[in-house]
């Protein structure tokens, strides 16, 4: 049975950090896209972070580039790095991987969003405090 368990999500106060994981449990990355969503209550689902497997392309959404960092640590685990974490960085974040073979540039956050067949992790939340 395939599973993506998340973990690392927590409390912090702003400028802090966090870093996440997301084990997968059944297959093992390859040429697969992964990547890493929020969501706040109230508020729409977004991309974060997304990274191809196979060759460690990465992509970011506007709002964490510089202060976020996704990368895949072994065969089975992404994780994301998170600095100076921000109050409005506070959300449910979620793994998500995808495990058809696929080029890079499926892995574009936009890509994944719409075109994506993920498995899904239950989420971990991080909560930032001013």
């Amino acid at each position: 049975q395939v599973q993506l368990v998340e973990s690392g999500g927590g409390s912090v106060q702003a400028g802090g950090s966090l870093r996440l994981s997301c084990a997968a449990s059944g297959y093992t990355y390859s040429s697969n896209c992964v990547g890493w969503f929020r969501q706040a209550p109230g508020k729409e689902r977004e991309g974060v972070a997304t990274i191809h497997t196979g060759g460690g392309t990465r992509y970011y959404a506007d709002s964490v580039k510089g202060r976020f960092t996704i990368s895949q640590d072994n065969k089975n685990t992404v994780s994301l790095q998170m600095d100076s974490l921000k109050p409005e960085d506070s959300a449910m974040y979620y793994c998500a991987a995808d495990r058809r073979i696929l080029p890079p540039y499926f892995c574009a956050i936009a890509w994944l969003a719409k075109y994506g067949q993920s498995d899904w992790g239950q989420g971990t939340q991080v909560t930032v405090s001013s």
